[in-house]
């Protein structure tokens, strides 16, 4: 790729560049399976015929499927969906003719390690979960519910393996979801969104954290995953899971700048506690946050070297609150819609 004039990213060792502006194009490399994009066809087509003239290679025209990843491109912008994956999934696990549910964990879930509850396999546990968690690149309303019940492999009950049989149930329900892609108005902005439970998880007390980045509105990346530590109030899981987020969005901007040369801007970063926002604003070292290990007062640098601009958000706009708990069938619906998910079934 170099001798060809490619750049590495050093963001994102597997994607390459070359040229900028409306003659530049960007490669994704998975082992032998390459995507190719750019606004220019001219400079495609000439990438194409280079790498045709070093290697055997087949051209599959315009993307429609790429690692188990159905996509569909249209005039108003790009859907992925894995609605065939899913399928397999349920038929695999004799699912597929179970009946749907409207949400993919109860609201306020209390699972917890069931000592004195019966066994189930092990290996059958693991492997769903295993396949369940490739599907959360199209499905980020799956990421908390997989997420509490991968807290479980060690010895699985039948209780465990009762929430992941309703993660299937949802998924039957909603099978046909995916994320849109839409062109944005041209700005190239990215917004995050974090929030935090508390102390969520009764076995440890330990609160989860819940990301989500929008490049140009559309949902780019996000996660959802237990903190290390306990947190000892709600400002302190919601500070934790902002410098979180704050290490990943600064990994985004570096990205941004590598794959077309944006402008390094601040990323905006929504917060829904106000009392952590001031923690984070606040570079007074007092005794609300003098016992937080060092390393998540890594924000607070951020926040004062402008670049990430922290901003609050009410709980019922936060987008990331679908990654941090359970929530009801109606609120569920709403942050699926929120989070870009959408349904592209016939």
């Amino acid at each position: 790729m170099k001798e060809l004039g490619f750049s590495r990213c050093a963001q994102e060792q597997a994607v390459y560049t070359r040229g900028t502006g409306s003659a530049g194009i960007i490669v994704r490399v998975y082992v032998d399976d390459l995507i190719v994009t750019g606004e220019s066809p001219s400079e495609i087509t000439a990438f194409k015929q280079q790498m045709m003239g070093e290697f055997e290679m087949s051209d599959l025209g315009l993307l429609t499927y790429y690692l188990g990843i159905e996509v569909l491109q249209g005039t108003d912008g790009i859907a992925i969906k894995q609605a065939a994956y899913a399928r397999k999934i349920l038929t695999q696990f004799g699912m597929l003719d179970c009946n749907s549910t409207s949400i993919p964990i109860e609201h306020r879930s209390q699972l917890h390690k069931d000592a004195e509850g019966s066994t189930v396999d092990p290996t059958e546990y693991r492997r769903l979960i295993g396949c369940l968690r490739y599907l959360l690149h199209t499905r980020p309303d799956l990421s908390y519910a997989v997420g509490v019940v991968s807290r479980f492999m060690e010895r699985p009950t039948v209780m465990h393996f009762k929430a992941l049989k309703q993660i299937l149930r949802y998924l039957k329900g909603t099978i046909n979801c995916g994320l849109m892609f839409s062109g944005g108005n041209g700005a190239v902005e990215i917004t995050g969104f974090t929030d935090s439970d508390l102390a969520g998880d009764s076995d440890d007390s330990r609160s989860t954290s819940g990301m989500a980045f929008y490049f140009n509105g559309s949902l780019v990346s996000w996660s959802s995953q237990k903190q290390k530590t306990v947190a000892l109030s709600s400002c302190e899981a919601e500070f934790m899971a902002a410098t979180a987020a704050a290490c990943h969005a600064l990994w985004l901007r570096g990205l941004l700048i590598e794959m077309i040369g944006a402008e390094a801007r601040p990323v905006k970063l929504y917060v829904d506690n106000k009392s952590a926002i001031a923690l984070m604003k606040n570079p007074v070292f007092h005794g609300r946050s003098k016992h937080i290990d060092t390393r998540y007062h890594f924000i607070r640098e951020c926040v004062e070297s402008g670049k990430i601009q922290i901003e609050f958000v009410r709980t019922e706009e936060q987008r990331a609150d679908a990654l941090t708990k359970g929530l009801p069938a109606a609120r569920l619906a709403t942050a699926r819609h929120l989070l870009g998910v959408r349904d592209f079934g016939p």
